[in-house]
């Protein structure tokens, strides 16, 4: 079995879906937390200059999606055919957009950088982004079945990324995403009720950035 290293800091954040799929797969892994000061030296030696790094046998793996990818696939949560597998991607290149278009406002609830006052950047932006890319999200999820994933009949890593996004945003915005999305709710609601993740779940970091 290879050697895994997961470095990240000490919050849940972009690395967040890898530990998942460590902890769902039972599979051992060191999980590095660097501290403020560690970053400071050691930025400069990652490929991109940024966290999560993954380490498998040494070898240096960079970007967050890249990782939760690669260990979605040697774990078997990343689609059950190469179809299924190219949605989930899809899905997870149109979470990307979506976050992309959310950040200025989710970034200002959780006082990572000030965009502008809150109630109004969740009026203009916030909402806006939620209510396109979470309706899409819920057309996806009643094609699908509203089997509790959005793609296929078994956990993919797309139901992990988004089911622990709803539980941050909504951490930081209460009810942001609320039931007017009950099959995406529904998602959320089977991978934090997974009881290979119970016990992580009961430990895990507390800050989410």
């Amino acid at each position: 079995m290879p050697s895994y290293k997961l470095i990240y800091f000490d919050v849940r954040g972009l690395a967040e879906v890898s530990r998942f799929l460590f902890y769902l797969s039972s599979t051992p892994f060191q999980d590095y937390e660097v501290s403020d000061a560690e970053w400071l030296t050691l930025q400069g030696k990652t490929p991109y200059g940024k966290l999560p790094i993954l380490e498998v046998d040494g070898k240096t793996l960079a970007q967050s999606f890249a990782i939760a990818r690669y260990l979605a696939r040697e774990f078997g949560f990343a689609g059950n055919s190469p179809f299924e597998c190219a949605l989930v991607d899809a899905l997870g290149d149109q979470f990307k957009d979506y976050w992309g278009e959310l950040f200025p406002y989710f970034a200002t609830c959780a006082g990572i950088k000030e965009f502008g006052n809150s109630n109004i950047l969740r009026r203009e932006v916030g909402e806006p982004a939620r209510d396109k890319f979470f309706t899409m999200l819920e057309r996806v999820a009643k094609e699908n079945g509203s089997n509790g994933h959005l793609v296929g009949d078994s956990l993919t890593w797309i139901d992990l990324t988004v089911a622990d996004h709803i539980t941050t945003l909504n951490n930081f915005s209460d009810g942001f995403v609320d039931d007017r999305f009950p099959a995406v709710l529904a998602v959320r609601e089977k991978v934090m009720n997974d009881p290979r993740l119970t016990e992580y779940l009961a430990k895990r970091p507390k800050r989410y950035f």
